[in-house]
């Protein structure tokens, strides 16, 4: 027994030599480690910028009110859904309503002394025109015409003074009728009540800015506001394809166009980034204001192609490769009788992880790799997903 144990124990020791042996000298190497292979396949790459973002309504408008006074009615709640034109709220209107009927009195006034004043200017002319027919006929002194001359221009003149009055009265009526109007407030806009600021009962104070009651929001599409850095935002083009996931749903993707990128940057804890906007369709309602995005702006896409880990690539090209262009450059091909060789081959798109082969490869060759395998080029050949980051 003692000398079976002994000799598998030298067994056990050859072995365990010949096999460091093999690895040292006989194993496919590359200054002196072991060399990783991966398979040419078929796959979908992207190259993207990932960011974080929110979602806000495309559409919306705050409903103030511009006139001062308590909230009697409040028609509507959050989550409601109003018509443009729809009653949301009034304003006490019993202040304008006294000021619309004092200045209607007023007008009617006016309006009495100027009826008055036109008959005494018709007396006026009339007298006027007698004292000149006598005149003629020398039946009265000149003294006597030029008093009623100066009469009836002073007639005149009060008929003018009233019609500026009552101009002026109308006026104030018509400011008085419209404060009078803005007690009522009337959606100026469909939508959704997203926001309500006021309570009925509230005391608002319109004499220093409006305040706001309720704001009203267009759900059926969204815009995403997405902050890049400034390291990424030169690779944005406006009209290029971007797609964004939520919190809630990190599997669903909602798909969209880039059509606006600011000019003026936010700087937030010395870092300078530029606010990316594009806007999608919510028919469904599931997006909602303030949901944090994770956005990807696809620079590059390549569907169905060859693809092999960006490691493969060889030589000084490599570093100098265009992300959405193309290049040429080499690869070492694995041949069946596990020996390495040179080939040159045309790369596509790149991202982070993978390359496309445009020429110069067949699916199922395999070549070498600086990195261990990817599982699989389907799974390898987008860029990975980054994690939600916090809210900037």
């Amino acid at each position: 027994m003692k000398k079976a144990l002994i000799a598998l124990s030298v067994i056990l020791a050859i072995g365990a030599g010949s096999y460091g042996a093999w690895r040292v000298w006989a194993a496919p190497s590359r200054n002196g480690e072991a060399q990783a292979t991966a398979v040419v396949q078929r796959g979908h790459l992207e190259d993207t910028v990932s960011a974080t973002g929110t979602l806000q309504p495309r559409d919306y408008v705050d409903v103030g009110t511009q006139v001062s006074g308590q909230v009697k009615k409040l028609l509507v709640e959050i989550g409601s859904s109003v018509q443009k034109g729809q009653l949301l709220a009034e304003i006490d209107p019993a202040v304008y309503l006294s000021k619309v009927e004092g200045s209607e009195a007023q007008l009617r006034n006016l309006q009495a002394q100027l009826a008055q004043r036109q008959a005494q200017l018709t007396l006026a002319e009339q007298k006027a025109q007698r004292q000149v027919n006598m005149m003629r006929e020398q039946a009265t002194t000149a003294e006597a015409v030029q008093t009623a001359e100066a009469e009836l221009q002073s007639a005149k003149a009060q008929i003018q003074a009233l019609q500026a009055q009552i101009q002026q009265t109308r006026s104030t009526l018509r400011g008085d009728q419209a404060n009078l109007a803005y007690t009522k407030i009337h959606a100026p806009m469909a939508g959704t009540v997203v926001t309500q600021n006021a309570k009925e009962g509230q005391t608002l104070n319109a004499n220093q800015s409006a305040p706001i009651v309720v704001r009203i929001a267009d759900l059926s599409t969204m815009t995403v506001q997405t902050q890049v850095s400034e390291a990424d935002v030169s690779r944005l083009k406006l009209g290029m394809p971007v797609y964004f996931t939520t919190l809630g749903e990190q599997r669903k993707r909602w798909y969209g166009t880039l059509r606006q990128i600011n000019p003026t940057p936010e700087v937030v804890n010395n870092v300078v980034l530029y606010n990316a906007l594009f806007d999608v369709p919510n028919p469904e309602g599931t997006l909602m204001t303030q949901m944090t995005t994770q956005v990807f702006f696809v620079v590059a896409e390549a569907k169905d192609a060859l693809l092999v880990p960006l490691s493969a690539l060889r030589g000084s090209t490599t570093n100098a490769l265009n992300r959405s262009g193309t290049d040429r450059t080499t690869v070492r091909i694995v041949s069946e009788d596990g020996k390495f060789q040179e080939r040159d081959v045309q790369v596509g798109a790149t991202n982070r992880v993978m390359a496309q082969i445009l020429s110069g490869l067949e699916p199922g060759e395999r070549v070498a790799s600086a990195e261990r395998p990817q599982r699989s080029a389907r799974s390898a050949s987008a860029a990975p997903t980054p994690k939600m980051g916090p809210r900037l």
